[in-house]
């Protein structure tokens, strides 16, 4: 009866070892620890790596007749950073998980909360990703998740990319084109919400700040509600 076995992050697996996994992939035989006697092993291997294993058998850093015997059928997996449209389902599924495991109500994944997550590059890919939801979960207040991202002051501005001036340096903007930008996008947040505040998408909500927080920064602006 065989099995699958994973084999995460198989290019940390150090030489001494690679020799004994190329003999069980080869013979299909092993001992335990402490034991003389060999069992059989009918098991199909995956491994995983965010190593270039070429680059490590170059390097001698991987066996190359181990390297020839995994690689079978390779799977090219991006990084989560290339495929950020992606992330509000891998999102609501580790919110999924955090609440059954912290047996908590399941707090709710706003607009503003996927624009956010999708606005930063995931330098530790999915496992950051999934650590982020979970405190996220553990410190939510109320069913609406607040999560804990550099730069995640800017929700009250428009993102946008930096572009390129005539020297290749990216472009800057003033304090004066700051505020003129934040105050632009408040109004156009707050038109789409018919001025409503608090509530489910609301505009508070769908810039992912507190009420009170919006409120503060509507009077700063001077910004009044026609008619």
């Amino acid at each position: 009866m065989w099995c699958t076995t994973l084999l995460d992050e198989v290019g940390e697996i150090p030489l001494d070892l690679q020799g004994k996994l190329l003999r069980v992939l080869q013979e299909k035989r092993y001992e335990r620890v402490g034991e003389e006697r060999t069992r059989a092993a009918d098991v199909r291997i995956i491994g995983a790596t965010n190593r270039d294993l070429k680059k490590e058998v170059a390097a001698g850093r991987f066996r190359e007749d181990l390297y020839y015997r995994l690689n079978v059928f390779p799977i090219q997996v991006p990084t989560l950073r290339d495929r950020m449209e992606d992330i509000p389902i891998l999102a609501e599924h580790f919110i999924d998980l955090s609440a059954k495991e912290l047996g908590c109500p399941k707090p709710r994944l706003t607009r503003a909360g996927v624009v956010e997550l999708q606005g930063y590059p995931w330098p530790g890919n999915i496992r950051e990703l999934r650590n982020v939801i979970q405190r996220a979960v553990i410190l939510a207040r109320g069913s609406v998740l607040d999560f804990d991202l550099p730069a995640a002051d800017s929700a009250l501005t428009s993102p946008r990319q930096a572009t390129q001036v005539g020297d290749g340096e990216p472009e800057f903007l003033t304090e004066l084109e700051l505020v003129r930008r934040e105050r632009e996008n408040l109004l156009v947040i707050l038109q789409r919400t018919n001025w409503r505040i608090k509530g489910a998408d609301g505009a508070a909500e769908l810039l992912g700040v507190k009420p009170t927080t919006l409120v503060t920064r509507i009077r700063k602006m001077g910004l009044r509600r026609p008619g």
